[in-house]
Formats: C-alpha cells, structure tokens, sequence
C-alpha cells in the first residue's frame, strides 16, 4: 500500500516512464528519445544519425534543499573509445543564460547505475535538461529508467527503496553489508523489526560476523558523494549485538582518498536502536563511509538505519564557520586581512600603475593596485619582506593560488617562498618556492596544504645578494576549500571561457590565415601582443596575427546562440592591445533573427602592455550573439589578443569608466604608491 501511495505521489519532475514522460520533452532539433512503457525506461541510440539528444524536465520550483537521484545505463559495443558516449545532467535556471552542468557520466555498464545530486535551495524557478552525447562508437544506447526528486539531503536513506538511495557496499569475499527486514521468512533478517517502520516488513542495513575469516575484518558501506558544501548534524539508528569486540566507525574520504574518523561507537552494548548525531561539515565533495571491523567469527552483528542530515549543528555550537573568502585578497582597496610585521624592513608596498607601454600593470584589471616587494631599495642582503596571512583553522585542506611576477633578477631561484607559520610565529615548513619563470609575466601558482593546528600563509620575498636583486610582484591570492586537484576536477562555471582546452561556445566566421588563432606563449612579432596568457601566464588565449593579414582586414569570433532573458546581463572579459600599429577590438550583439549588430564596446589603437578587464552591461529579451571583432591596423605591430571570458547574470558590480576610447594617457609607465 505504502509503494501504491508512493508510485501515485510522484514529485513535480520525477518520473519511472512506465506509460508516460511525466512532462518531460524532448528537442526537435536534435535526436528523438524513446519511450519504452513495458521496460519502464526512456532511451537513444545510435539507430538515428546525429550527435545528441535533448531532454528537459516541467517548470520546477524548490524552496526546500532536494535530491535528484538519477538511475541510468550507457551500453556500449567498444571500452575504449576516444570520443566515449555521455550523459549530462543541467541545470537551466530562470534568468540565466547558461545551463549549470551538474553532472556527467561516460562509464559503459551491463546493468543500471545510480546517481544522486544535491539541489541546494532556491527561489527560482528551474528546469532539469538531460543530454545524451552519442560519441564516435557505432552503437550506443543510453537509457534513463528513473528520476526522483525528493526533499532532504542525498546522503539521507531509510532503506525502503531497492536502490538504497546510491549506498553501496564495497565488496569483501567475507563481510558484507546487507538488506535486512522486509520479509519475515527472510533467514537473512536477524532483527525482528526495523527503525522506520517499527515492523518486520521494513529495512535496515546490516553486517554479520558469521562468515569472518581473519583478524580485522572490514565491511564498508559508502554514501553517495556530495555535490554541494554541507554542515550540519548527521544522526543515524543502529544496533550493535556483540561477544568480542567489534569497531564501529564513520569515516568522511575526499576525492582524493584522505579518511577522517568523525565518530566511533563506545563499549556500551545496545539490544534496542541506539541515535547517534555526530557534527559533521563537509565544505568540498566527500563520502560518509561506515565501517564495521570484526575480530572474530563470534563477533556478532551492527544493524543501520534512518540515516538523517539536518543543517543545524546537533551540539551548540556558537560561532561562526570559517569563510575562506576572508583568506584572499585582490589589493585594490586596502591589504584585506594580511599585514605585515615592520621588524623585517621596508617590505611589500601597494602599488598602482597606469596604462602603459613599458611595464604591466595588476592582473585583477590591468589599471588596479598589487604588491611590490621593491627589494631594490633594500641595502641588506638576506630576508626583505614578509607578509602574513589571516589566522587559518587546523585539519581542513585547502587551495592556495595566487599570482606572482618577477623583474629584474638573474636567478630567480627562490626569490618568492610560502611558508606555513604556527600561531606563535614559529616557522612550519615551506611549502612553495618560485623555481623560474617567464619575466615580468603574471603567473599563476597553487599549492594545495593541511595542518592539524592553526596556521597562518606567510608570503616571503627574499633578496640574496646586493647585486641580484629585482622586483616581486603578488596580486589576487584566494584560498578555497578542498585541494587544487579536487578543485581543477569540479564543473566549469556556466557562461566561462578560458580557451584553455577549446573556443567553448565561439566559433569562426570563417577560418584561414586572417581569423582568430588559439595560442600559448608570446605571439611571434616582437613589440607586439601577450608574452603569455590572463588566467595562468602558461595557458591559452585567443589572438588575430597582424603579419597573416592587410591593413583593415577583420577576424569575426561568433558566440553559438544564447537564452535570451529578462533582465541585466553582465560580460567580462580581458583584452591585451600591445603595438605601435594597433588597430580595432569592438564587441557587438546580434539579436535571432536580425541582421543589424549592435555595437556594445570598442577600443582603438595601442592600449597596454597588460591585460586590460573590458565590462560591459547590456539586454536581450530574444536570443542572441556576442560577437568579438578585430581589424588589423597599419603595420605588422597589431596582434590583438583576448582571454577569460565571463557571462554573468544580473548588471555589473563595477562601472567601466571608458567605454569607447582610443590611445593611451600621457602619464605613461608611473608607478603611485
């Protein structure tokens, strides 16, 4: 009765396929999805000529955090294909011109798969979108047979439904948890009734002891990773039946295989459901593993059930969690929460540069303020100037990045450290050391790191002798949660392009010699254009090469069509005009359906020798393009180049003082202090 209730009270975009898509569509303009009403699935194949297909959910509302929990198939003839089927879960919310990718998965499989993904709570309204990528292999299905959407937290389960809400056991040949309840002539139900239901027919997760072969045996049951930062209370039911001594323990593991031990069961011996609340915060993707170990074959059983989440803290705690946001600093305002200890000397000074032709400005805009350890005006040979960070707490694993560029040393060798500090200033370690580096080029370090103290980041610039000694330059340093691998792992932003791996949603007018070029490194006429890239120093971005064109001639880079919506939108990006020949960069939007472009932005002439931030504020209720036009200028001296792309929506948080400008200011290549 309970199931019947359950199949009739399908939440707003879950569906089982049995006799319908439960308002769920599909695109015309791509591949047609199946409905299979006796197998209860939805499906695409390769039956068909095409690359993907579409399929996205009825308006959806959620006020409350919900769980999409997703079972599926991707079959497959081949492993190993270059270019692998996939299937891809969006996120479309009002608004935004962007789907958010929520998910992804490639992995071929002979039975379904589960996935479970944390929707945090929002005021919009949103729609699911799942894509199917059909990939180079000659045949491919992908299949979708369940999506629910229920309220809670994903790594909530009592255990009820056949897919154990994406728990999983890792497999032992000996100790292994198992379904119990459910059916009263079960020989496999040791308890007489579970915690949810208080009654025989429900379930509950349970490990015995019978079949312990050697010492420590170990049985672990694996919640499905989280998707999105959580704190809270997590509590759960279980029983412990025990005649020599079992070990009882929940464990969080990151993405990168780090166990932390959060609670473990003390002696007392419990012959009724036991409540467990353990505080519990897990800022970056992890797993809730619990772990049962066995000394002997007489060791008895654990039962588990009703696992719960509450976002409120089980004890009382006061204060507030630590915000890595007030670990960084971009330096355009003030030194943040960093400071300096003036024992060292004259250390690290804020500094602005104006547009210039001879040397580079900040990397946060290109006309903004960084630090400058101005190691030249120091007579001592040893320390110069260190900066210390704000109080970091102990056992969290961070990201450290931040940007640095070099001028004027001939070893750089050591020239910038990091350095870990304890409280009361004792040095830890080192952890990072500049090894070389393209000169006078903003670059991008991280450093992944954990303490089980708290510790401070301290940035060391360090002049060996008097005669070596140049110029240390720091700018926009973040601190996030979780290590920089995890962090490179997780999904891009919707709207962003950074021309690392491709030319994202742009595409030529028409390619040749005179269009738009993906390069790293500096361009190959001297006096002209980047040394290296806006988002790493070492990365991609896109430029036009003057020497491969006629004065005047135009390169065309298309964005594909984007979801026209109510409201600002804001663009971002970075532009570098380095040249005596300089010619145009003018920004347009073209509106579907019309031919007129309407100009939003432009520069003439040479600019910079630095990455320039462009911001422009504009809307569009229909669909549209951005459209990034660059006319060559009178000499070879004309290489334009642009990077880091950001959609954003809602209007900019900053004005750009210039919207159309052409040459530089007269004050050129001053420093202010």
């Amino acid at each position: 009765a309970l199931r019947l209730a359950a199949a009739v009270l399908l939440s707003p975009g879950s569906c089982t396929f049995e006799d319908s898509a439960c308002g769920y569509q599909w695109d015309y303009a791509h591949l047609p999805w199946t409905l299979h009403g006796e197998g209860h699935y939805i499906s695409v194949d390769t039956s068909y000529e095409g690359e993907k297909a579409v399929l996205s959910s009825p308006d959806l509302y959620s006020e409350e955090w919900s769980c999409v929990r997703l079972i599926y198939q991707i079959a497959t003839t081949s492993d190993t294909s270059p270019d692998p089927a996939r299937l891809n879960l969006y996120l479309r919310q009002e608004g935004e011109s962007f789907d958010r990718l929520l998910w992804s998965a490639k992995e071929p499989s002979d039975s379904w798969l589960i996935a479970s993904l944390d929707l945090t709570n929002s005021t919009k309204k949103y729609k699911l979108v799942l894509e199917g990528e059909m990939g180079q292999d000659k045949s491919t299905s992908i299949a979708v047979f369940e999506i629910k959407i229920t309220s809670g937290y994903c790594i909530e389960c009592d255990f009820e439904e056949n897919h154990l809400c994406g728990y999983m056991n890792r497999w032992n040949p000996n100790v292994n948890w198992f379904v119990g309840g459910g059916n009263i002539r079960n020989s496999q139900s040791i308890l007489p009734k579970d915690h949810t239901l208080n009654s025989a027919l429900g379930h509950y997760m349970y490990v015995d002891s019978v079949y312990v072969k050697h010492f420590q045996e170990v049985a672990q049951l694996i919640s499905p990773r989280t998707t999105s930062p959580i704190s809270g209370c997590l509590s759960f039911y279980y029983q412990l039946k025990q005649e020599s001594s079992i070990v009882f323990t929940v464990y969080l593991r990151d993405m990168s295989g780090f166990y932390e031990e959060i609670w473990k069961t003390d002696s007392t011996l419990n012959a009724d459901w036991a409540l467990a609340e353990v505080d519990f915060n897990v800022p970056y993707p992890m797993e809730v593993i619990f772990e049962v170990a066995f000394n002997s074959a007489k060791g008895g059983y654990v039962a588990l059930d009703d696992i719960s989440f509450s976002p409120v803290y089980c004890s009382n705690q006061t204060g507030t969690p630590f915000s890595p946001a007030n670990a960084g600093c971009n330096f355009e305002e003030d030194l943040c929460n960093f400071y300096q200890d003036h024992k060292d000397g004259p250390g690290w000074s804020r500094v602005k540069v104006k547009r210039n032709v001879y040397r580079a400005g900040d990397h946060t805009t290109g006309f903004g303020y960084y630090l400058l350890a101005n190691t030249k005006f120091t007579s001592q040979p040893e320390y110069v100037g260190r900066l210390y960070g704000p109080t970091l707490p102990g056992n969290l694993q961070f990201c450290l990045r931040f940007y640095y560029a070099l001028y004027g040393f001939f070893k750089m060798s050591g020239t910038l450290a990091v350095y870990i500090f304890e409280e009361n200033h004792v040095v830890q370690e080192k952890i990072w050391s500049v090894l070389d580096s393209p000169k006078g080029v903003w670059t991008q370090a991280e450093i992944s790191f954990k303490k089980p103290m708290p510790c401070k980041v301290v940035f060391v610039s360090w002049c060996k002798s008097f005669w070596d000694c140049g110029l240390v330059a720091l700018d926009d340093v973040s601190l996030s949660l979780g290590s920089c691998q995890a962090a490179d792992l997780l999904l891009p932003s919707p709207g962003e392009c950074t021309f690392e791996k491709d030319e994202c949603v742009f595409t030529q007018k028409k390619r040749g010699r005179a269009s738009w070029h993906r390069k790293r490194g500096p361009t190959p006429t001297s006096y002209t254009g980047p040394r290296g890239d806006h988002t790493t120093g070492v990365g991609y971005y896109m430029y036009i090469e003057a020497s491969n064109m006629v004065y005047g001639q135009r390169a065309y880079l298309v964005s594909r069509l984007l979801r026209g919506t109510s409201g600002k939108q804001c663009l971002t990006f970075f532009y570098h005009m380095y040249g005596a020949g300089t010619g145009l960069l003018s920004v347009y939007l073209r509106k579907e359906g019309d031919d007129e472009e309407i100009p939003l932005w432009r520069r003439t002439g040479e600019q910079s020798i630095s990455w320039l931030r462009g911001l422009i504020e504009y809307e569009s209720d229909t669909n549209y393009q951005i459209i990034f036009e660059a006319i060559r200028g009178v000499s070879i001296r004309s290489d334009t180049a642009i990077d880091d792309i950001l959609f954003q929506a809602g209007p900019c948080l900053e004005v750009e003082e210039i919207q159309f400008s052409s040459g530089y200011p007269d004050s050129l290549n001053e420093i202010e202090y």
